[in-house]
């Protein structure tokens, strides 16, 4: 077991690295999930519209619907420090997971799914049954990850972020066994196969993390003094706004469906979305990961200077990366190689592959000062910074479906990069008195007497 990291210990770039390098594992190994389910869906039969089924409703609803309960993972670590404080996430969680999950049932299983997909954001008329199908089988996908990240921010405050990343080998062992079994039989529609290896993934993960956590809960949560109880009102206030925060976030998802689907060769660019999202998800994991080790971290002695220089080395890293492979061969190879994509599709995926070559830094300083910020407390200034990104992106998208010549892949890709530029300069905005209030703390520390 990881040492617990002390508040009041100096950071160094090493405690940095310890935390932060098995988070950046769990998100690259969860980030291949996505191009998992290409790879085997391009090989089972109707392999396009399966796709395109996937691109543009079961993975966007999916997402939307679970949004309330993705920063978890965040109020967990930042709040979860004694058992009463533990207790009270819990109730929160269950309540939200059984809620979300009911809520996915009425979608999934009612005349809702018909309205989403046809009004809404007016999808293609041959993906809508496989899309019907692929999200009634991924019903339990959004109480496992409301479990699955509550238990994750325990982890991670108590140091113990190795754990996290086992559990995402186990989640992608059980997606791969799902994948193979369906490929191994042949006949099964794809989006079934894909569908059913996803909630095997994010189930399996969540048992696992649910067993691993208890030595943790034990040793540390049971037996830490007791602080101030946290209140239902204290917890609202600080939690709302994180819950608006993917929420808005998320919205993004079937926006860029709506809007692809209203722009040139809808079908092109929707079944392109999963191989294009799986490679730029892979370099943003970098900058995700990120996000929690500011949290759980950024109140020990000097963390300001040492977290600064994390993120821009960081940055600078995984935007090489994703530039590396938007500009050779690699490009090539993930698209017609892996993702068994004809040329024709794979020359779309490169293509707005360019105009995302800014989100991976941009992940990284978002991860930073938003970071920050809920260190701080200040969870508003999160959910100001995403509303104004998908305002930004959303008006970008309705200009480019009016004025632009782009294909739909195109311009979804370079108004999300945009909406995400504008997200970061109001969190760096918004974060600049509570950097300095740090800083100046630090600064008082250093200067004082010392017996």
């Amino acid at each position: 077991m990881t040492a617990r990291i002390v508040s009041s210990e100096p950071l160094t770039p090493r405690s940095i690295l310890r935390l932060w390098w098995p988070l950046a594992a769990s998100w690259l190994l969860m980030g291949a999930e996505l191009p998992l389910f290409s790879a085997v869906v391009a090989r089972l039969p109707d392999a396009e519209r399966n796709l395109a089924a996937w691109g543009s409703l079961v993975f966007p609803i999916a997402l939307t619907i679970e949004a309330p309960i993705i920063m978890l993972l965040s109020a967990s670590t930042a709040l979860c420090h004694d058992r009463a404080s533990y207790e009270r996430v819990r109730s929160f969680m269950l309540r939200a997971g059984a809620a979300l999950t009911g809520l996915h049932a009425l979608v999934a299983f009612s005349p809702l799914f018909d309205w989403l997909a046809t009004t809404l954001i007016d999808a293609p008329a041959d993906v809508i049954e496989p899309g019907r199908l692929g999200f009634q089988l991924m019903l339990p996908w959004t109480w496992s990850i409301a479990y699955r990240r509550f238990q994750q921010g325990i982890l991670i405050r108590h140091g113990n972020s190795r754990v996290i990343t086992a559990g995402t080998l186990v989640r992608i062992a059980a997606n791969l066994a799902a994948l193979a079994a369906g490929w191994w039989i042949g006949d099964l529609p794809g989006i079934a196969v894909g569908a059913c290896a996803v909630s095997a993934g994010v189930m399996s993960e969540a048992a696992f993390i649910g067993v691993r956590v208890q030595r943790v809960l034990r040793e540390r949560v049971w037996t830490a003094p007791a602080a101030a109880p946290l209140s239902w009102a204290a917890f609202a206030s600080f939690y709302l706004p994180l819950a608006l925060t993917p929420l808005v976030t998320l919205l993004g998802q079937p926006i860029g469906s709506a809007a692809m689907s209203r722009m040139s060769a809808p079908l092109d660019s929707l079944a392109t979305w999963p191989a294009y999202h799986g490679a730029v998800f892979l370099a943003r994991a970098l900058g995700l990961a990120f996000n929690e080790v500011v949290i759980a971290l950024a109140a020990h002695s000097g963390a300001i200077p040492q977290l600064r220089r994390f993120t821009w080395q960081l940055s600078l890293v995984a935007t090489s990366l994703l530039t590396l492979v938007a500009f050779t061969p690699l490009s090539r190879a993930w698209f017609e190689g892996w993702s068994d994509l004809d040329p024709r599709l794979a020359t779309l995926g490169a293509s707005a592959m360019v105009f995302a070559l800014a989100l991976p830094a941009l992940n990284v300083l978002q991860s930073y000062y938003g970071g920050i910020l809920v260190r701080e407390r200040k969870t508003r200034a999160v959910t100001e910074s995403v509303a104004l990104s998908l305002g930004v992106t959303t008006a970008g998208l309705f200009a480019a479906i009016h004025y632009s010549e782009l294909q739909g892949l195109q311009a979804s890709a370079a108004m999300m990069t945009l909406g995400n530029l504008a997200q970061t300069v109001w969190l760096a905005v918004r974060a600049r008195p509570r950097i300095r209030a740090l800083e100046a703390r630090d600064a008082a520390e250093s200067s004082a007497p010392r017996c």
